[in-house]
């Protein structure tokens, strides 16, 4: 498998986790604060109702936090497996971007040093 599409399809995992993720924060965050209102208008009529709702946000949150992390774990270490496999199937291909990068580090380098 290409290692580019391999990067693209985990960024894209990534980014649909990370949009649950950030509506779902957005929502605890909007029952936090319809909670602290209704403290300050000391209704417990009010806390009780909006409590379970501040409660179960928050357990999605966190859950859609650990299935992210999960995701990204899972990913990544499929991800270093078929980079891996990839190495092992064209061993030049791989010493020549190694090669390749070195070389732009070393030239970026020398580019700094070079200036002092």
């Amino acid at each position: 498998m290409n290692p580019l599409l391999m990067m693209e399809n985990a960024m894209t995992d990534y980014d649909y986790s990370r949009e649950r993720l950030v509506t779902d924060l957005k929502t605890v965050l909007a029952d936090t604060e319809e909670l602290l209102r209704a403290v300050g208008a000391e209704s417990k009529e009010k806390i009780a109702a909006i409590r379970p709702r501040v409660e179960a946000a928050i357990l999605r949150a966190r859950t859609r936090l650990g299935e992210m992390e999960a995701a990204i774990e899972a990913r990544a270490r499929q991800s270093a497996r078929e980079v891996d496999a990839y190495a092992a199937e064209h061993p030049w291909k791989t010493a020549g971007m190694a090669a390749g990068v070195g070389a732009a580090v070393g030239a970026i380098i020398a580019a700094l040093f070079g200036r002092r």
